[in-house]
């Protein structure tokens, strides 16, 4: 036994472990530890959004490729596809916005079938003589007034009557079609105001006014959702609302201003298709819940609920509005383009299903609501 000093042997420094995956992401090198960040997010699902949308964009970028192919002799002239451009934001505006309350439905676990009704109801409300003898104001006033009210009794037929949300907004959209009818006894009604008919015609910096009503919606939507406190319940309510009740969230009054909000947006619409249209009538806004539903689908918000972009729910509008126009410059049906997004729908769904599993979340959903 040796009286000499202990050595102790010290083990080199080893490095940190380097993930195979990120190197070959980064061309073969080692990734620093920020850039494996990056990379974790852009593959995680908190860049699935972003990878959404950039494949929305992409598919706007084939039906302009399309447009020029088909219509080179339009699309050679660069004044033309501005305004034509501008012609497909126009053409959004109205569905967009309705769009933005629809999103904030279907993201808390829900489904609105009523707003085409209640836009018809609050445009035809807001064009009465009495209404309009109050003004421009008086009729902003009322549109959004009875958007609003409409929204809020959906939202407690369904938070608090206990009913399946596509049966009550579905009797919302027989009710307010037939009062919409009654109150107009089934004529059109003509917006003698020229403020509001002014909003359709208006140009700012060359931009329709409709499209800055457009975009300060969506920003509004956008922060609502992300920014706060209402939007972070939204979310949790859609994807698990028995969760969301033992975490102290008031899952029925919060699904009553969900509805509360989509029938706000569609005050706002009524007007926007009233100034339009410069008149108001029982079927005006037709299949807008449809149209709705499906640009929400096609942004990426899960039917199930608890996933959804206000930014995705936009695109979806524009791309829509954008396979409209391109079938009426190249003089095809109404029928062909109605097939065209029939099939762009399902195909949207069926990838949902895919990536998420909707479809059996949401009949599962369905089962313990019914049970």
């Amino acid at each position: 036994m040796s009286d000499g000093p202990s050595t102790t042997t010290q083990l080199p420094a080893q490095s940190a472990p380097v993930d195979p995956a990120a190197t070959e992401a980064a061309g073969g090198r080692a990734a620093t530890p920020g850039s494996a960040g990056r990379l974790s997010w852009w593959h995680g699902d908190g860049g699935e959004g972003a990878r959404r949308n950039l494949a929305l964009i992409g598919v706007l970028v084939v039906l302009f490729v399309i447009g020029a192919a088909t219509r080179s002799d339009l699309y050679s002239n660069p004044d033309w596809v501005w305004a034509n451009m501008l012609i497909i934001l126009k053409l959004a505006s109205v569905a967009g916005v309705v769009t933005v309350g629809m999103t904030f439905v279907i993201i808390g676990g829900g489904i609105d079938l009523s707003v085409g009704a209640i836009v018809a109801l609050a445009g035809v409300w807001s064009t009465t003589v009495a209404t309009q003898s109050f003004g421009a104001g008086g009729m902003i006033f009322t549109a959004i007034v009875v958007g609003l009210a409409v929204g809020l009794v959906n939202g407690t037929l369904i938070a608090y009557g206990r009913l399946v949300p596509f049966i009550a907004t579905l009797a919302m959209l027989v009710a307010a079609r037939g009062l919409a009818a009654e109150i107009s006894d089934k004529q059109t009604q003509i917006s003698q105001n020229t403020t509001i008919n002014g909003i359709a015609s208006t140009n700012l910096l060359g931009i329709p006014l409709l499209v800055y009503i457009l975009a300060a919606v969506v920003a509004a939507g956008w922060v609502l959702l992300n920014r706060t406190t209402f939007g972070r319940r939204t979310v949790a309510v859609g994807g698990n609302p028995e969760a969301a009740r033992l975490a102290g969230i008031d899952v029925k009054r919060h699904t009553l201003m969900l509805y509360g909000l989509s029938g706000l947006c569609c005050g706002i619409a009524a007007i926007m298709l009233t100034a339009q249209a410069t008149s108001a009538q029982a079927g005006m806004a037709n299949l807008y819940e449809l149209d709705a539903i499906a640009a929400v689908i096609i942004g990426g918000t899960l039917l199930s609920g608890g996933r959804g972009t206000i930014i995705g729910s936009l695109l979806g509008v524009i791309i829509f509005a954008t396979i409209t126009n391109l079938f009426a410059i190249n003089g095809l049906s109404v029928e062909a383009q109605n097939m065209v997004k029939g099939g762009i729908i399902v195909a949207a769904v069926l990838i949902q299903q895919v990536q998420f599993g909707t479809l059996s979340q949401f009949f599962r959903r369905n089962r313990l609501t019914t049970g």
